[in-house]
């Protein structure tokens, strides 16, 4: 069994912000020869459309295949994968179905104006997306519960088309993922996967429509197709491993704390899983826990590898300490397991998303509370948020100038364009202006 060896550190320390920033550090240098293998892969879609998607699935994922039409399953498949599922899992999926669409719907943004005393009206028109991909791992992996988070939001913001891509290695799809999908309302599903599928939502095929956004996880190779083709379509977000962050006043049983940051832990080997608390007997309780319950976890190298290349434990002074610390590092998950987690919540500004209390398990964020779990990483909720219906609407300024209000306008707009150097836009402005 794997040993663990915890980071300690103290924010009392000379040097703590020094080695909280070498903790956090997460620095994935680009891989140029996958860049380079991308494009070309992108290169090939776009100038060879079906056909080149028939050649990568064939070498990547070993199928036979002599049509394109072939990549494509039909609704019928999505329900048969529905109906065979067990009762239990079949439930599961639309409890959290369920719990996901009511929390979204409070997400919408409804279109609005207002009249100024001139007659003036101005507003902002709210519009889906047309089409929207999402990126599905496959084969022996079952992420039904990512389907769920990244194409109901679609559809309770109105998307009227949702392509989702799922690879099929060897012909081997996953009940579960084609389950969700049926759920949530996915209207077509291509067993294409890589960087191949998402260059055919980005540019399309004869087969596979073009998209406005591409949504979803993946691997190495589709996260870096993703950000090189970035600007011809949206796209959610680059996420970098998964992390949790734990604040604790030291009243919760260590067993369950320790068991929230094997959690993430689990996830891979760069995740990043770190406990603070002001009690420092139960950062040492919290270790204890750790290495008593790892020998009974499925993924114990891994949980073991992630705990010790980027896990640690912080000693801080006061839980108001804390707060501040868990905002220099905004993390994806904040667990606050404090007597108070309301008021402690007021002090932090940057986090993907809380979960308030010793009773709310990150793991319920994961799967089944409502709130999305396609949150920011790698610090980047400083500026950003979690994926939400939003993500799915574009915003459209309207403009209806009255003739008085067009005239009264005209005038500002006539002296900063001209002092632009713009006469065009001056003078457009300068016709609609009213004599005397």
């Amino acid at each position: 069994m794997p040993k663990i060896t915890l980071t300690r550190l103290d924010a009392a320390s000379p040097d703590f912000a020094a080695r909280l920033d070498r903790l956090l550090a997460w620095n994935e240098s680009d891989d140029l020869s996958v860049h380079q293998r991308v494009l070309e892969i992108i290169a090939e879609v776009r100038a060879r459309g079906d056909r080149a998607l028939i050649d990568y699935t064939t070498r990547f994922d070993r199928r036979a295949l002599s049509d394109a039409s072939e990549l494509e399953l039909d609704k019928a498949q999505l329900q048969a994968a529905f109906d065979t599922v067990s009762e239990a899992q079949a439930k599961a999926l639309q409890t959290a179905a369920s719990r996901i669409r009511a929390y979204a719907e409070h997400q919408k943004m409804a279109s609005w104006r207002y009249t100024e005393a001139d007659g003036t009206v101005l507003g902002q028109k709210i519009t889906p997306l047309d089409r929207v991909g999402l990126y599905v791992p496959g084969g022996k992996a079952a992420y039904p519960s990512s389907v769920l988070m990244n194409a109901i939001p679609a559809k309770v913001a109105g998307v009227p088309e949702l392509i989702m891509v799922v690879p099929a290695p060897q012909g081997e799809l996953n009940r579960l993922v084609l389950a969700a999908a049926h759920i949530a309302g996915v209207d077509r599903v291509f067993t294409i996967g890589g960087a191949q599928a998402v260059a055919a939502l980005a540019y399309g095929t004869e087969t596979v429509p073009p998209v406005a956004k591409i949504v979803g996880p993946g691997n190495i190779y589709v996260a870096t197709a993703k950000k090189l083709v970035f600007g011809q379509v949206g796209i959610d977000m680059i996420a970098g491993p998964s992390e949790i962050l734990v604040i604790c006043d030291g009243k919760t049983d260590p067993d369950w704390i320790a068991m929230d940051l094997f959690s993430q832990a689990e996830h891979d080997e760069n995740a990043q899983a770190i406990l603070i608390s002001d009690d420092g007997a139960f950062l040492d309780a919290v270790e204890q826990s750790i290495d008593k319950l790892l020998p009974e976890m499925e993924r114990a190298e891994i949980i073991a590898a992630s705990l010790n290349g980027r896990g640690a434990l912080i000693k801080v002074e006061s839980l108001l300490q804390a707060a501040g610390v868990a905002n220099r590092i905004a993390p994806e998950h904040l667990e606050l397991s404090v007597d108070d987690p309301e008021a402690l919540s007021e002090h932090i500004r940057h986090a993907g998303a809380i979960f308030l209390g010793r009773h709310t398990a990150e793991a319920l964020g994961d799967y089944c509370a409502g709130p999305n779990h396609v949150l920011p990483t790698s610090g980047t909720a400083r500026f950003s948020s979690s994926l939400g219906v939003y993500d799915f609407q574009k915003r459209t300024s309207l403009i209806n100038c009255s003739p008085q209000g067009s005239s009264e306008l005209g005038k500002t707009a006539s002296i900063l364009a001209r002092g632009e150097s713009l006469t065009a836009h001056a003078r457009s402005a300068e016709y609609r202006i009213k004599a005397g």
